[in-house]
């Protein structure tokens, strides 16, 4: 009985998302994993990013409608000030700043050749890594470059992965899956037990309540995203209390 806690975006619930100071608060905390996006500048650097323009995370004019990211340099991501005080994080500074398990979410399937390079170069990072997304297809790309990374295809309940031809199964051959991280609707305790079966983890999102907690506990998930991994930590250390299980340190 366990659930690893997923730090989304860093510890997204008190700090800007996808900052350093995010991340950092996420390992000060003491996740298992922290979840970030990834994206590709005009001039084919990788940086990190949720969305595909800065506006929503924007501090000032200097980040506000400057069009789609993938238009911009790096020199012009980072120019423009966001709600962390500063602009972009590069890929390379998360890696450099960090030491936990990173899920590294292909916003943009542009990514994954630049990707592979980074990785070659960086095979100690590419060992703490697992390469995630919603697009199956950039995925099972990912799983063709970089065979020796894990990969993750995400859905938001278990209803969209059967839509996918085929259902979830083909879904999961297609994408060449290591792990499938679904929300909460859908999921049995008897689908997670199928898809160990096969090998594959299984982890939930968002876990936002006492409850979810429980219910990922009972599903034998294997992790769970949380924008606020502090309290998703206590839910799950609570409810393992309860069962007379003490949580790792």
């Amino acid at each position: 009985m366990g659930l690893l806690i997923v730090g989304h975006r860093g510890a997204m619930a008190h700090l800007p998302e996808n900052s350093l100071a995010s991340y950092a608060l996420a390992e000060e905390i003491g996740v298992d994993e922290i979840e970030l996006d990834v994206r590709l500048s005009k001039d084919e650097q990788l940086f990190l990013l949720h969305d595909a323009t800065l506006d929503r995370t924007a501090a000032d004019d200097s980040a506000r409608n400057l069009g789609p990211v993938a238009e911009l340099t790096l020199a012009q991501l980072q120019a423009a000030m966001l709600d962390s005080g500063r602009g972009v994080v590069t890929l390379a500074e998360m890696y450099d700043a960090t030491h936990s398990f990173i899920q590294l979410e292909i916003k943009d399937p542009a990514v994954v050749p630049y990707l592979a390079r980074f990785f070659a170069e960086r095979p100690e990072d590419a060992a703490r890594t697992v390469l995630t997304g919603f697009d199956a297809d950039a995925v099972r790309h990912a799983a063709e470059e970089m065979p020796h990374i894990g990969r993750q295809v995400i859905v938001t309940e278990i209803a969209k992965a059967e839509e996918y031809e085929g259902g979830l199964w083909a879904l999961l051959d297609h994408a060449k899956v290591t792990r499938f991280a679904s929300g909460f609707g859908g999921l049995t305790p008897e689908l997670v037990e199928q898809l160990h079966a096969r090998d594959v983890e299984v982890h939930v999102w968002p876990l936002r309540t006492l409850e979810q907690t429980r219910e990922a506990l009972h599903l034998g998930v294997d992790g769970a995203t949380s924008d606020d991994p502090a309290q998703a930590i206590a839910w799950r250390d609570q409810i393992l209390a309860e069962n007379g299980v003490v949580a790792r340190s």
